[in-house]
């Protein structure tokens, strides 16, 4: 870094900015995040407002894109978008996001058409919406990271996650709140003035101050990334639909090709990179050990959490709260204030584990964070379907302390192990890892779940059904439908009786059965068993997952050399302007010099990439600087 660039940051660093880049950068991941799970509560309202069969043919697989589109859209962009902040400033493309972000909402909100052509139309404005979301969450770490110096990024950076994992509970909240409220269009609607705001904010407040790189775009690795990760999300969410008589669609040809053709991508991909003057992906970063089991311990803890709130929705909106007898109509808002708990253990231990960490270091936080977490999915695993609240309620505040005291330690591992200049490709790849564990979280989820109903609901609707009057070939037609169908119309918060029976079967029953079949509980009492039975494998191997990135994280270094040069030349230039240092400020400089000298004699740098040992050179040489003008000003008194 130049000492003009140090400059910059320092003064950066030193004034009111750092706070500003702060409250809008948490803005804007807040908005994105919201929005990746506005839609699993507000479904019902959308579907009916464009009038939609949720149990039609073809519908579950169109249900799904409208559901991860916007996370499909992001999670390919992320890598991208963080490269060409680097060569085009982080800020400049941060603000396009959020203007990218704002048109989409807008488009969203006046879909025009009904049927499978407004789910279309609101698949494809959603993907609009994702590629915001991707320019928003590729440059918010990287932004951060510039604006706060080192000893105050576990702080800020843990705010920042704590606005990107508060938001995806928030935004069941939102989205239940909306879809109570009467018409589905404020669920995107919503969005827009904060957009517009957010927007013109950026522009006016946000300044660059990061370390650009001049480097051409690697069109060829861009394409087989995106290819690679397009055919993996193709691959998942059509091998939970049916193919034949399997009840998921994994020996389907189309699905293996997906999967074989998104692997084979990737494999690609990395010769690309290896091989290409400036690569996107740059794999040279994993010789920081730090970076490479961050990235390994931020997959597997998205991997663990990912689906959970697709599960919890489903078994308070399709389960719990009708047997409680709370309408089918106010479930939505229900189930999203009844998942809160596990936001308010985020928000209570995300902001006290970022600022701990940065005085005594990340490592031993991110593995409590993920021992917690992988308790929290143990004790949820032993609730009965049909559970007690407080219960609940207590078993999820866990989980979010648990993801609260990983989360930003995590973050700060990851961004402090990189050079300056790779911190716009650094962000996307950390958020890339995340969102691509969360998407394949919740294929992991779905298949177990599907596989649970699978084995055990066909035999449940056909005992329940001829319990209650049904004729036996009508019992036996309602159990070869599909779990998936079973399992979405939880998700939505319906009983599909109405819509399965044929009315002459119906009004052939007695008055009492019709009314058990119809009524609020005969649906959830059918589904609960075999959905808990899939469910309960799913949360182990999520605390399996927790667990694992336990591990990974205990192996993290905190390796001062790349940080020294960077803390010490953020202060270099202060003789220059003030005259004299403070004694803290040369204690401090002092403390940091001998440090980096320490790590050098001792033999930590022969394994250190080349541009760390500079760094460590450059510190160094900074330490000398300070003695000499400690013992100047000495003389001079």
């Amino acid at each position: 870094m130049s000492t003009s660039v140090a400059a910059v940051n320092a003064s950066g660093r030193g004034s009111s900015y750092k706070w500003v880049a702060l409250s809008n950068t948490t803005l804007g991941v807040l908005m994105a995040s919201i929005n990746q799970t506005i839609l699993i509560i507000a479904l019902p309202a959308i579907f009916k407002g464009i009038q939609v069969d949720p149990l039609a043919g073809n519908q579950t697989s169109l249900l799904l894109w409208v559901l991860l589109g916007f996370n499909v859209a992001t999670t390919v962009f992320l890598v991208t978008f963080g490269r060409l902040s680097d060569m085009f400033g982080r800020v400049r493309l941060y603000n396009l996001g959020f203007f990218i972000f704002t048109i989409g909402s807008i488009l969203c909100s006046i879909t025009w058409s009904k049927g499978v052509a407004g789910e279309v139309e609101l698949i494809i404005f959603r993907l609009v919406q994702g590629v915001g979301g991707a320019l928003l969450f590729a440059n918010s770490s990287a932004i951060l990271t510039d604006a706060f110096p080192m000893e105050q990024r576990g702080f800020a950076l843990g705010l920042n996650q704590i606005a990107a994992v508060g938001g995806s509970v928030i935004g069941l909240v939102v989205g239940g709140l909306l879809a109570d409220a009467g018409d589905w269009r404020w669920i995107f609607l919503v969005n827009v003035p904060v957009g517009i705001f957010g927007t013109i904010w950026a522009y006016l407040a946000l300044k660059e101050i990061g370390v650009k790189v001049k480097a051409s775009l690697d069109l060829l690795g861009n394409l087989f990334l995106g290819l690679g990760i397009l055919g993996i999300m193709l691959g998942l969410t059509y091998g939970i639909m049916p193919y034949g008589t399997s009840s998921m669609g994994w020996g389907n040809p189309w699905v293996v090709t997906a999967l074989a053709g998104g692997v084979v991508c990737l494999i690609v991909f990395v010769f690309v990179e290896m091989n290409v003057e400036h690569p996107l992906f740059q794999l040279h970063l994993f010789a920081h050990r730090s970076f490479t089991l961050g990235n390994i311990a931020s997959l597997f803890a998205a991997l663990a959490r990912g689906g959970l709130s697709f599960m919890l929705i489903i078994w308070l909106q399709g389960i719990w709260l009708p047997l409680h007898n709370v309408s089918f109509s106010h479930t939505p808002l229900q189930a999203g204030i009844d998942t809160l708990p596990q936001m308010v253990g985020f928000l209570v231990a995300g902001p006290i584990s970022g600022y701990l960490s940065d005085k005594a270091g990340a490592k031993w936080y991110t593995f409590a964070g993920m021992i917690i977490t992988a308790g929290g999915f143990a004790l949820i695993n032993t609730l009965p379907f049909n559970f007690h609240y407080w219960t609940f309620a207590t078993y999820l505040f866990i989980i979010g302390i648990g993801m609260g005291v990983f989360s930003s330690p995590n973050s700060a591992i990851i961004m402090n192990s990189v050079p300056p200049r790779y911190r716009g490709v650094a962000s996307g790849m950390r958020a890339t890892f995340m969102n691509a564990g969360q998407l394949m979280s919740m294929g992991l989820f779905f298949s177990i779940v599907i596989s649970g109903l699978a084995s055990r609901l066909p035999q449940a609707y056909l005992n329940g059904l001829s319990q209650h009057g049904v004729p036996l070939p009508y019992a036996e037609m309602v159990s070869k439908l599909p779990p998936t169908a079973s399992l979405f119309a939880a998700l939505l918060g319906y009983n599909p009786m109405a819509h399965l029976l044929p009315a002459q079967i119906l009004n052939n029953l007695s008055a009492a059965n019709r009314s058990t079949l119809l009524g609020m509980h005969f649906f959830p009492n059918m589904i609960g068993p075999a959905f808990h039975h899939g469910l309960a494998l799913a949360f182990w191997i999520s605390g399996g997952l927790a667990l694992l990135a336990a591990i990974a994280t205990v192996f993290c270094k905190t390796n001062r050399v790349a940080a020294v040069a960077e803390q010490m030349q953020s202060k270099a230039d202060l003789p220059k302007s003030t005259g004299l240092l403070s004694s803290v400020e040369i204690a401090r400089m002092e403390r940091l010099g001998l440090i980096a000298l320490h790590q050098a004699r001792t033999g930590l740098l022969p394994d250190a990439p080349e541009e760390e040992k500079e760094k460590a050179r450059r510190a160094i040489q900074l330490l000398q600087q300070v003695l000499e003008h400690k013992q100047n000003v000495s003389l001079s008194s």
